[in-house]
């Protein structure tokens, strides 16, 4: 099978079946690590709001894992008396679903994009969303370039490069690549994004993109594989370990301008935080518990500082047609 359905099959086996977040879990996301990441959240869509001349709207979430960034980031919206209309969630695990509906009871859950209603403007947030989504890998060889494929090898499973040419599927600006270089491609995130794009572009509103990840074209194999908070062989144990690639933003950003609407500059995490003002939300919330002071610039560091979350993280955001460019991000939108 390919890199892409083995991935696709594993996921869906691993997130249908457990709660991965968490000291208990395989891995942390930065809603959990602190609140400030979600009121920072709550601050830009609220900001959005006002600005756009505060329409009725439904807040969207994409994978919203536990529920932990929609909470904090509706609780900081409605200091604003910034309140949607709907709450909608796309989950398809049971086991999150019912962790989403224990902290925000009011939510939708539907399957897919598709489902969403259709009656106001969405505010769409993807948190570590598209990173789980599968990729195809491509490997140049001494034939050209071929698709990476996962077979079953003395009872174990293992990479092996394809029988068929693929030299069509890799962008011209890296097929020239030497031997050995592997190249990603993420259709279903390509599908997905536009389809968020053109309910923007028909029904309004605005859209998050937050996840580890880079601009393209890039080559370089990102697969990875987490189980209890420690990297671990992405071929092993299917199903039993969180498996996640790098996310192409450019691959993001065409997807949203074929269906007409703007695309941001591509920010830091750290950086967009910290135009948001997390670090005066970070002295406001060590003067009312100061024997917390250390605990929650730790918090802080961690999602901001380069060695951390705060380079790796990227941040994008589309805006429908006639919405005001979104806060946070430097340079022209496009």
């Amino acid at each position: 099978m390919t890199v892409a359905d083995y991935m696709a099959a594993a996921n869906a086996h691993y997130y249908a079946t457990r709660d991965p977040l968490g000291a208990a879990g395989d891995f942390t996301t930065a809603p959990e690590i602190s609140q400030m990441f979600g009121e920072m959240v709550g601050i830009w869509i609220a900001d959005m709001w006002q600005r756009a001349g505060n329409p009725a709207f439904r807040y969207v979430e994409l994978g919203p894992g536990r529920g932990t960034l929609a909470v904090d980031a509706l609780r900081v919206m409605t200091r604003f008396g910034c309140a949607p209309v709907g709450v909608d969630f796309v989950e398809t695990s049971p086991a999150l679903r019912a962790a989403q509906h224990a902290r925000v009871p009011a939510a939708e859950h539907h399957d897919e994009i598709d489902a969403l209603p259709g009656d106001a403007p969405l505010i769409i947030v993807a948190n570590e969303f598209f990173d789980a989504l599968p990729i195809h890998q491509y490997v140049r060889v001494a034939g050209g370039w071929r698709e990476r494929m996962v077979e079953r090898r003395d009872g174990a499973f293992a990479p092996i490069a394809g029988d068929a040419p693929a030299d069509d599927a890799i962008p011209a600006a890296l097929r020239s690549k030497p031997e050995g270089t592997i190249v990603e491609t993420t259709p279903v995130s390509a599908v997905i994004m536009q389809r968020c794009a053109f309910r923007l572009a028909r029904q309004g509103g605005a859209m998050l993109a937050i996840d580890y990840g880079y601009a393209g074209p890039a080559a370089g194999d990102t697969l990875q594989a987490v189980r209890a908070h420690r990297f671990a062989p992405p071929f092993a144990d299917p199903g039993e370990v969180d498996l996640t690639a790098h996310v192409d933003f450019t691959t993001l950003a065409d997807a949203a301008h074929n269906a007409g609407v703007t695309v941001s500059a591509l920010a830091a995490q750290g950086d967009w935080l910290r135009r948001l003002g997390i670090d005066a939300r970070l002295a406001s919330l060590q003067a009312a518990a100061p024997a917390r002071a250390a605990e929650l610039k730790g918090q802080r560091d961690r999602l901001v500082t380069p060695q951390a979350m705060g380079d790796l993280f990227k941040v994008m955001a589309f805006t429908a047609p006639g919405w005001p460019t979104p806060t946070g991000f430097s340079g022209d939108a496009a």
